[in-house]
């Protein structure tokens, strides 16, 4: 299991480093990503901080040690929602703790109880081999109350909606049947990730074949096993929507149709679960003010996106076709409030003021600077993705404006500059450095570089004017 190791040392590391630190290296990768640069693994250390950012938000994990070692095989099948869509095969981060206090609850208290404990002491005593074999023993007699207890309440309606409310998760039956499936295949899952490098950049058609053949060997078509060896190569998948490919392969065709009839059609239900988790993730992120790389997100979605569309002959009036085209709409809404807002905020924090409305030796607030940069940046962001999701015209014209406005301001605020008291100086001054670092992000540094130029001659000017005047005095 070197690669999972390999992540979860990864894991540890980013978790170990300070907050500010994490917060530098999740903007630089960001960056890179859309300056088109190709970050390779790197790409997987920054799925790892936007979750460990997203986790912090959200509160640290209520689960101890016993448990999160208990849950370790469920890592590939995990989805970072609160659970309430239907993503096939996996199961949400959230409905972990609910999972283990059902377990040690109502399940098998008394061995749940009597592990923790001695997983514990193992644990302070620094023998890891004791710990992991205490664990092993105890997945595998949850893995057998889980099965006896689904099959009891297959056959005993009362006791499955018992069952299912003792869970208490969104989706409490298809929790179970996932947490039962991982359990009983967890030897051969994890002999399956040992074969798989830490990361696929590409799954090209040599790579394709080998590992469709290594699916099928752990998991036959048709078994539920199968379901659970696709999902572990989209755990290592740089770009996990590249799934529908295996789709693709088996059915020799890219009709939507004729994929739909393989057993790998649900590699398709699969990225577009995903992608709609992403659009719900980004409108959260926009919403409530996070922008957690929301770019880098912004990017990801565009991919998926692009890639159902490009690999699939996708008819619009198929199931498929029509979520597509539905998730496409609900991006442009979700994009629509910040794109059109935009150019009424730059005019708000740059319009040129009269004196009287300055006060003294006040300068633009910090933070509303920083959060227009931000928006400027991310709506140019959206304008290299505007066409494959639907938002081409909005953006374009948002940017238009911008554009038109800031040409036509920026002499306004150096006049204003140059002509400017002591008391409105800095207000003015700091005016106009917003401005020349908007201009650096929508016209580039040149441009940007012949007016923070021209700022520093209105500078100087209005301080040999204020010298000037003291000496005529």
């Amino acid at each position: 299991m070197a690669g999972a190791d390999t992540i979860e040392r990864l894991q540890n590391y980013l978790r170990a480093l300070a907050p500010q630190a994490r917060a530098l290296l999740l903007g630089e990768f960001e960056r890179s990503l859309l300056r088109g640069e190709d970050l390779g693994a790197a790409e997987i250390v920054l799925q790892e901080l936007r979750r460990i950012a997203r986790e912090q938000q959200a509160g640290p994990p209520r689960i101890g040690h016993t448990a999160r070692m208990f849950f370790k095989p469920l890592e590939p099948f995990l989805v970072d929602d609160l659970g309430q869509h239907r993503h096939p095969g996996r199961i949400a981060r959230a409905s972990l703790e609910p999972l283990w206090t059902w377990i040690g609850r109502d399940l098998l208290p008394r061995d749940t109880a009597e592990m923790d404990d001695l997983v514990n002491t193992a644990l302070q005593a620094g023998d890891d081999e004791k710990a992991q074999y205490l664990i092993r023993t105890l997945q595998d007699r949850v893995a057998v109350a889980l099965n006896d207890s689904m099959r009891s309440a297959a056959a005993d309606e009362q006791a499955r909606r018992r069952m299912l409310g003792q869970i208490g998760t969104q989706r409490a039956e298809e929790d179970a049947q996932t947490l039962k499936c991982v359990l009983r295949a967890r030897d051969g899952l994890n002999a399956m990730q040992a074969r798989l490098p830490v990361q696929v950049g590409n799954l090209s058609s040599k790579t394709l074949d080998e590992y469709k053949a290594l699916i099928e060997k752990t998991g036959a078509p048709g078994t539920d096993l199968f379901l659970y060896s696709l999902l572990t190569v989209r755990s290592r998948l740089a770009a996990p929507w590249q799934l529908i490919r295996f789709g693709v392969k088996a059915a020799g065709s890219d009709t939507a149709a004729r994929v739909a009839e393989t057993p790998y059609g649900v590699s398709v239900s699969i990225v577009l679960s995903e992608l709609e988790r992403q659009v719900l993730e980004l409108r959260d992120d926009l919403r409530s003010g996070r922008g957690v790389a929301t770019g880098a997100l912004l990017k990801t979605i565009h991919d998926s996106a692009r890639g159902l569309r490009t690999e699939l002959d996708l008819p619009v009036d198929s199931t498929w076709g029509r979520t597509l085209s539905g998730l496409r709409g609900q991006i442009g809404e979700t994009l629509r409030a910040e794109i059109e807002s935009m150019p009424g905020r730059v005019r708000r924090l740059l319009r040129v003021r009269s004196a009287a409305n300055i006060a003294p030796k006040s300068t633009v607030d910090e933070q509303d600077a920083a959060e227009t940069e931000a928006l400027v940046s991310f709506v140019g962001t959206c304008r290299h993705f505007a066409g494959e999701l639907a938002i081409n015209e909005m953006t374009q014209r948002a940017y238009s404006d911008l554009q038109q406005f800031l040409d036509n301001n920026m002499n306004s605020l150096i006049d204003a500059l140059r002509q400017s008291g002591p008391a409105e100086r800095p207000f003015r001054k700091s005016q106009v450095d917003v401005a020349v670092r908007l201009c650096a992000l929508v016209f580039g540094k040149d441009y940007a570089v012949q007016f923070a130029r021209a700022a520093e001659v209105a500078a100087a000017a209005a301080e040999g004017v204020k010298g000037s005047r003291a000496a005529s005095a």
